[in-house]
């Protein structure tokens, strides 16, 4: 059965990030991604499957150690093995380090800064719960 959905929401560390200016790597984002579909193979499978490939990426806006991401993901369709995923992160929380050193924003309007499509597999003997 498709459309079962997942979401995490965690903060960027200042180990996350990679670049000048507290700048994250876009790949932790596939990293949440990663997870989230993880709890989704687990959910749809009762198997944490394998994630095959990513059909689309899309970096939207830039992530900063002290943001708060919300990761989601839904599963779209269900194959013999396959299943095809999209997942979308936002950013929902920001420092306001010209406040305080402790102040930070809950934003109006979250901030997509990223989404993908992908597929993973479940091979059909790990398959442990009823997809029909």
């Amino acid at each position: 059965m498709a459309n079962k959905r997942s979401m995490i929401r965690l903060r960027m560390s200042q180990a996350d990030a990679h670049y000048g200016g507290n700048l994250v790597d876009g790949a932790r984002m596939l990293q949440l991604f990663g997870d989230v579909a993880t709890e989704l193979l687990i959910q749809q499978d009762g198997d944490e499957g394998l994630f095959c490939a990513y059909n689309n990426v899309e970096f939207l806006a830039p992530v900063f150690a002290g943001d708060y991401i919300e990761a989601e993901g839904e599963i779209t369709h269900v194959g013999n093995t396959s299943r095809k995923m999209v997942f979308e992160a936002r950013k929902v929380i920001v420092p306001r380090s010209d406040i305080s050193a402790s102040a930070a924003d809950v934003l109006e309007e979250p901030i997509v800064v990223c989404r993908a499509k992908g597929t993973c597999v479940v091979p059909k003997g790990a398959q442990r719960k009823n997809n029909a």
